[in-house]
């Protein structure tokens, strides 16, 4: 068996999301021949900013939690300068129909929720020791964890509202890594965390949270990487035989084909067994289609005021009212270049792709999201404009029984020897963004100046990586 002779690496990055930025810049900063391959038309993904009536906006509400690991801090300090600010956070939740300050402060649990909810609450937290949950789903492990009061009143209808399945048929797994505070002790310290100043602040650019991936693109066209927008890759033909010969990557019939000699993706790792040439066994494509992701839509509502809350996010666990979460992105940072007349709200709204949210009109989905934060005892507004995004990968679904499907296509995938799949969407994991860069720094670190790949540290990145827990 031959293998690419020894050098810089010819590596294909395919997504410009915080993952693949990062892997190739530390690539292309080491001397490696870099090309990022986006589909889109800018970078960042999911993770980009955009321009809503003049105001920097995000999809959705993006922070960068202050638990970033500190080479990965320094990192993006180093790029970004004073425009990484560090911000106070002022959340809440609407909680059995009362806000409650977020993160959660001890004096709002005791003096702001109904009396009997606490008490059941309190109940549960003494008793808590003797629950185990009865089976490995998603309900059942907050239940043991938090208690009935909290799973029945919180997080089942908020898993409900973001996955679209009972909590009763989510994996377990899914609470191991969302539910960050897994018992009433973890409650308590959480309390006591956020009585501190580090424990209630976050970390966001001058610029929107996208200002983060423009950075890290620079960077990377700096050390030499070719970012290249509006590049869907259609096929990736791996050579016969594992490592002989280079890896072919198609873009479709506008763009030459390129070769390289290794591929690095980011892209759904579902979507990329239907790429690959040689296909993959049917095995591997019905497990990955079983790999399903629940979809947002954002509605964006311009309002003719300075602000309309001091909050930067509203939180709607609920049956009640349909989105899910609200944020108002000037609340975020301290910027001059937010217009000082106006300000901007970005609603969330989980769905499915192809049901009636998904496909419906601008006005229809504006008139709702404004009865709904009526609903909830906010101002009632009255937009002057609305924008809507729509991102159909967002939430993936953690059914019971999923960990076989994605450990199959998982296997498939690290059985292609210059194939690595990486990222929130490569990994099919619902990973904060500092987690995201950890994976692409440490892809980047595996790769050695003379192109060959250290698969022992990168299996034990992967170890480490599912460690990871979602920082609220």
């Amino acid at each position: 068996m031959t293998r690419p002779p020894p050098g810089p690496a010819r590596l294909a990055v395919v997504g410009a999301g915080p993952a693949g930025l990062v892997a190739a810049w530390r690539a292309a900063s080491a001397g490696h021949e870099v090309t990022v391959l986006e589909a889109a038309g800018t970078v960042g993904g999911m993770a980009g900013s955009f321009e809503v009536a003049g105001l920097r906006v995000d999809h959705g509400s993006h922070r960068l939690h202050p638990s970033t690991p500190p080479h990965l801090l320094d990192a993006l300090r180093g790029l970004l300068g004073d425009d990484l600010q560090v911000r106070p956070r002022n959340g809440r939740i609407r909680l059995q129909g009362r806000w409650i300050a977020f993160p959660l402060r001890a004096t709002d649990l005791l003096g702001r929720l109904p009396r009997s909810f606490a008490a059941r609450a309190a109940v549960d937290a003494v008793v808590g020791p003797l629950r185990r949950p009865r089976a490995d789903t998603f309900a059942e492990v907050v239940r043991a964890g938090l208690g009935p009061a909290v799973a029945s009143a919180f997080y089942e209808p908020y898993a409900r509202k973001l996955w679209g399945i009972d909590a009763r048929e989510l994996s377990g797994e899914l609470a191991r890594k969302r539910v960050s505070a897994s018992s009433p002790a973890a409650v308590v310290r959480r309390l006591v965390r956020g009585a501190t100043p580090d424990g209630r602040t976050f970390l966001y650019p001058r610029r929107g949270f996208g200002q983060i991936a423009d950075r890290l693109a620079e960077a990377a066209v700096a050390a030499g990487a070719d970012v290249r927008l509006d590049s869907r890759v259609e096929r990736i033909t791996l050579p016969a035989g594992g490592d002989d010969g280079p890896v072919t990557v198609e873009l479709g019939a506008s763009a030459p084909p390129i070769s390289v000699d290794r591929v690095w993706s980011t892209a759904p790792v579902g979507a990329l067994a239907g790429i690959i040439d040689p296909s993959a066994p049917p095995e591997v494509r019905t497990a990955a289609g079983r790999l399903t992701h629940r979809a947002l839509v954002l509605v964006y509502l311009v309002l003719d005021q300075p602000r309309f809350t001091p909050f930067d996010a509203h939180y709607f666990p609920g049956a009640d009212v349909a989105l899910a979460r609200l944020s108002e992105p000037r609340n975020y940072r301290d910027s001059a270049d937010d217009p000082a007349d106006r300000t901007v709200l970005c609603a969330e709204v989980p769905c499915t792709v192809g049901d009636a949210t998904w496909t419906a009109s601008l006005d229809d989905l504006g008139a709702a999201v404004a009865d709904d934060l009526a609903a909830s005892g906010l101002p009632r507004v009255h937009p002057v404009a609305t924008e809507v995004r729509r991102l159909p990968r967002v939430y993936p679904v953690y059914r019971s029984g999923f960990a076989w499907d994605l450990s199959v296509v998982d296997l498939w995938a690290s059985d292609q020897g210059r194939l690595l799949t990486f990222g929130r969407q490569g990994l099919f994991v619902p990973d904060n963004t500092h987690h995201a860069l950890a994976m692409g720094w440490e892809a980047a670190a595996a790769l050695a100046p003379d192109g060959t790949f250290d698969h022992a540290a990168w299996a034990r990145a992967r170890t480490g990586f599912r460690s990871f827990v979602v920082e609220d």
